[in-house]
């Protein structure tokens, strides 16, 4: 913190000392009453003394009294003026030494001030210096407080970049896993999916398997009972031949051209089912010549479709479903009311085989 210093001034002194010498010459010049006393009359002393003599001599004598003491009173009146001259004169010598002790007093305060002045304006230029070399320390200060700042702002903008660099490539290294895992994820689903498709289609083989072994079951069935039917006709047509011959041969006769006869309409009633399933089948395009579907087909006593479904798959779905379709399409197979009731429960469940331009 600068020194603070007071300003000493000279006009005040200068000014009192003026005043001063104005004082005692104002004094020196007012005349000032005399403190002596008049010296008796000797006129009257004289009088009393020479009461005796003559009133000429005593007109004489007081003439040469008043004389004397005008004289005496002249004497003493210039007396006077020259002490009073020479009082004057000190008077004015001693305001005139007071006054140049004044101006000498107001010189050297003059001086003094001067000196505090340059005093005080090298204090002040020191304190300027000091102040301007604070400002200066300061300045460099703060520029170098701002060239720290501005260093410390790129190291952190340097550093937040790092961090966002960091922070993409991690963005992206995590984007690259989840499309990794996703990937990963679809071949697993997809891997998941075929594995399910081929263990349908090992079912669908197994039920179609199963279903033509029941099938087979079911006509060896039919031909058993078929063969018992035969056997029973056969068996009762032996016991008519033994009540009457002319009877067996009847009833031979009639068990052949009903057996003929249920025949011709079993076959009569599978072409009727593959013509019409043929007129309404439309096959896919672009299906390889190999291509063979069987369709397991099971009917009500009226000849409605109670079940279609895809025995053996030809390996191509379009055909798969267009098969289907046709059966779905064709149905319901009224020519079943016509066969014979033995052979009806025959043919209610049957297998098509569809393969391009033939239907068996």
């Amino acid at each position: 913190m600068a020194k603070q210093h007071r300003h000493v001034g000279y006009g005040l002194p200068l000014i009192l000392a003026v005043g001063l010498h104005l004082g005692l010459l104002v004094v020196s010049v007012i005349r000032f009453p005399s403190a002596e006393q008049e010296p008796p009359n000797q006129a009257i002393v004289n009088a009393t003394l020479v009461r005796a003599e003559t009133a000429t001599d005593q007109a004489q004598q007081a003439q040469q009294q008043a004389r004397a003491e005008a004289r005496a009173e002249q004497q003493r009146r210039e007396a006077e003026a020259a002490e009073r001259a020479e009082a004057e004169r000190q008077a004015a010598a001693e305001a005139e030494r007071q006054a140049q002790e004044a101006q000498r007093q107001a010189q050297e305060a003059a001086q003094a001030a001067e000196r505090e002045q340059a005093r005080e304006a090298a204090e002040q230029a020191a304190a300027e210096a000091e102040r301007r070399e604070r400002e200066a320390a300061e300045q460099a200060a703060e520029r170098e407080r701002r060239q720290e700042a501005a260093r410390q702002r790129r190291e952190a903008e340097e550093q937040r970049q790092r961090e966002a660099e960091a922070e993409r490539q991690r963005q992206a290294e995590e984007e690259a896993r989840r499309q990794r895992e996703a990937e990963e994820q679809r071949q697993r689903e997809a891997e998941a999916e075929r594995q399910r498709q081929a263990e349908e289609e090992a079912r669908r083989q197994r039920e179609a398997e199963e279903q033509r072994e029941a099938e087979a079951e079911r006509q060896r069935q039919a031909e058993e009972e078929a063969r018992r039917e035969r056997e029973a006709a056969a068996k009762r047509a032996a016991e008519a031949a033994q009540n009457s011959l002319d009877q067996a041969i009847a009833g031979e006769s009639e068990a052949v051209a009903n057996a003929k006869q249920a025949e011709e309409a079993a076959n009569g009633f599978i072409n009727l089912v593959r013509q019409a399933v043929e007129q309404a089948w439309s096959i896919p395009p672009n299906v390889p010549d190999g291509a063979a579907a069987e369709i397991s087909v099971r009917l009500g006593p009226s000849g409605e479709l109670f079940a279609a479904n895809i025995g053996r798959s030809s390996g191509n779905s379009a055909f798969d479903r267009s098969a289907l379709s046709a059966v779905e399409t064709a149905a319901p197979f009224a020519e079943l009311r016509e066969l014979p009731a033995s052979v009806q429960r025959q043919y209610r469940e049957f297998n098509l085989r569809f393969r391009p331009g033939d239907i068996r």
